[in-house]
């Protein structure tokens, strides 16, 4: 669209975005008015149409505190096919989804779109055809403020962005935002891969890694939506806290029909009721499990010793037992689901009875093969041969008789492993068995050995780092067709079962060849506090390379002994932290949080829970170190350090949980001790 020369850029400017927000209400009162009766054949029709239509109108809401647009680009020539070869001054606004006028011209260009992509791309080495590159500035959905590049221009200075910064910067109060308006290049060649390959974002705390892998897939759902509305996407978070903090992101971007869940839901087949100690959850989480279950679920094949005889109105047909026995041992040697061999053996009996019918000079059709494999004798045959099998139930089993496990782990547990996965105190059912997660996720392997789990289209894994081999195999299975992206920190894996490195993980989740991309910039935490974080690298990850950050902010961290009582001034260390604006939290050993939360009541200081929505009256949340994995505050107030170390099984796990608890903050981490310090932050 042709840029109108103005005395007043930021009017105009004001002016758009007023015109793109009427035509956008225009577009939804549209979508609104459309009348379906006369247009389906079936009520089944008129149902996905309604369907369509109402997602449709969601997609279309204009957030009043959300902009309609963050960008503009203005090209040097012209890119629209409409406009004549070699016309100049042609722009276009950025935002977060299509907004066209009544004529159908585009008000507002997708951020999806390529047209977009020098927004995020662009640069003075190369411009990419991109004569200017405008950013807009909001406060509370007003546009106040706008800042140019003129990127081929090569007088101008090369400066950083001031309103880039501001949103970075911008306090978080409520669940987390899109970064659309910050994507930096780094980020977007990401969020614009393929979506036939899979790709796995090792990336340090602040450098985005969450909300890239969100972006990826309002990126994919609007490159291949056809595709992934047919095939679905999902995305897995940590725990329920974490994907509260999330779900508001992708809506915001006008996605709507994006699955969220968490590894222990989607592995839900049984009620968990107990919990493992670190060895036994580390022993189930192991990859060697894979064939122990294997084992399992093969274990009651039995290869025939009397032949089968189908009687067919006056004549008997018989296979002898060696027939059968072929018939077995072929299908034990391919490699399919346990349960689709189930259902192929009584159609194999039949066809090698339709075979001796056809010798004996009848002429049998399909019709006849299936009344054969449904004859009491094949039936009888199948289920002596190839018992059906429960997933639940084998597992129990597994778990509970020894020496069953023993058969069945021979050359691949040693006794003392294959003793402390048992159970101690079985249930005598699978109703009243002590489930624990990592026993969930070995049923999922054997419903998995059974019957084949649906392919996904796309999978977002994050917080990756966390999950056992078995665990990777699981979400693996989701994605069996179709692609991932993967998102972690290996410095942050605090379980016994955390992943030594990405190769290995890809590996169990069968996807060997993924590409493997490394994040080091970070945008969200400041520079002092990350360097200070980083001091635990060597002894937590000592192949990973220390992050950098883009805020340089002196002041932003704070470390006090207290030789006193240290929860008063804990306390008041919030205080002073929720003086500022946005939101706080006060992360803390698992052990100290009852305390803790006795002290705030006391001193009437409301507070949250990870997982409750911040808002402007209640800013304060108190978390339990476990659960920080993935949140992020403006400002962090960490309650002692060494009991943060000392609530998990070993020194380098609770060192990793630490390393998790100094990188939560935006703006101000503020750590206060009155024992010392772990020596490794020196």
């Amino acid at each position: 669209m042709p840029a109108s020369p103005t005395t007043d850029p930021l009017q105009r400017e004001r002016e758009h975005l007023a015109a793109s927000r009427a035509a956008l209400r225009a577009m939804r009162e549209e979508a609104e008015s459309l009348d379906i009766r006369d247009v389906t054949g079936t009520w089944v029709a008129a149902v996905v149409l309604q369907n369509q239509i109402t997602s449709r109108i969601a997609a279309l809401a204009d957030l009043a505190h959300t902009p309609l647009f963050f960008g503009r680009l203005d090209y040097l020539h012209a890119i629209s096919e409409e406009l004549a070869e070699g016309a100049t001054g042609e722009s276009f606004y950025i935002g977060r989804r299509h907004v066209h006028d009544a004529a159908g011209d585009p008000m507002v260009i997708d951020w999806r779109a390529p047209v977009s992509q020098p927004f995020y791309r662009a640069s003075r080495t190369e411009p990419m055809d991109v004569e200017r590159r405008r950013r807009f500035g909001y406060t509370g959905g007003e546009l106040t403020a706008y800042e140019d590049e003129h990127l081929s221009d090569p007088a101008e200075a090369d400066t950083a962005s001031a309103l880039l910064a501001a949103e970075i910067e911008k306090p978080r109060v409520g669940p987390m935002r899109d970064i659309v308006a910050t994507i930096q290049p780094e980020q977007d060649e990401i969020v614009r891969a393929d979506v036939g390959g899979t790709i796995c974002v090792q990336g340090a705390p602040g450098t985005g890694k969450t909300a890239v892998g969100l972006h990826r897939v309002a990126y994919l759902l609007y490159a291949h939506r056809e595709r992934l509305a047919r095939t679905g996407t999902l995305v897995i978070g940590p725990n329920n806290a974490f994907l509260s903090y999330i779900e508001q992101v992708l809506p915001a971007l006008g996605e709507l029909e994006v699955a969220q869940a968490t590894v222990q839901q989607l592995v839900a087949h049984v009620e968990v009721r107990g919990e493992d100690d670190a060895e036994a959850a580390r022993l189930k989480g192991d990859a060697r499990m894979a064939e122990v279950l294997r084992r399992a679920v093969r274990a009651g094949i039995t290869l025939p010793t009397e032949p089968c005889v189908v009687v067919r109105g006056s004549r008997r047909w018989r296979v002898p037992a060696y027939e059968l026995v072929e018939i077995v041992e072929e299908l034990k040697s391919r490699e399919i689901r346990y349960g689709a061999a189930g259902e192929a053996l009584p159609q194999r009996i039949a066809h090698a009875v339709l075979l001796k019918m056809e010798q004996g000079g009848e002429a049998p059709d399909d019709r006849v093969q299936d009344a054969v494999a449904r004859n009491p004798q094949v039936k009888a045959v199948v289920k002596a041969c190839w018992p059906p099998v429960d997933p639940a139930k084998l597992v129990h089993r597994l778990l509970s008789d020894e020496e069953f496990l023993a058969r069945c782990a021979e050359g691949i547990l040693d006794e003392q492993e294959q003793r402390a996965i048992r159970w101690a105190r079985p249930g005598r059912s699978v109703r009243t068995a002590p489930w624990t997660q990592a026993d969930a996720v070995l049923v999922d392997e054997a419903t998995d050995l059974v019957q084949r789990t649906p392919s996904l289209g796309h999978v977002v894994l994050d917080e990756a780092q966390d999950l056992s081999p078995m665990q990777y195999r699981a979400v693996g299975r989701r994605c069996t067709t179709g692609s991932a992206t993967v998102l972690g920190d290996l410095a942050q894996g605090t379980t016994p079962w955390a992943t030594a490195g990405w190769p290995e993980a890809l590996h169990h989740l069968g996807k060997p060849g993924a590409h493997i991309e490394e994040l080091t910039k970070g945008f969200r935490v400041p520079e002092e506090v990350i360097a200070y974080a980083s001091r635990l690298l060597p002894a937590i990850a000592p192949g990973l390379a220390p992050a950098t950050s883009i805020r340089d902010t002196p002041g932003s961290l704070s470390v006090t002994r207290i030789e006193d009582d240290l929860v008063p001034a804990v306390v008041e260390a919030c205080r002073k932290a929720l003086a500022h604006e946005g939101s706080t939290g006060l992360i803390a050993a698992d052990a100290r949080i009852p305390l803790l939360a006795e002290a705030l009541a006391e001193a009437g200081l409301a507070y949250l829970t990870p997982g409750e929505e911040t808002t402007a009256e209640a800013r304060l949340t108190l978390v339990p170190a476990s659960l920080a994995k993935g949140l992020e505050y403006d400002y962090v107030v960490l309650d002692e350090p060494a009991a943060v170390v000392e609530g998990e099984p070993d020194e380098r796990t609770g060192l990793r949980r630490l390393y998790v608890s100094l990188t939560r903050a935006v703006s101000g981490l503020a750590v206060l001790h009155a024992r010392p310090l772990p020596e490794q932050l020196g």
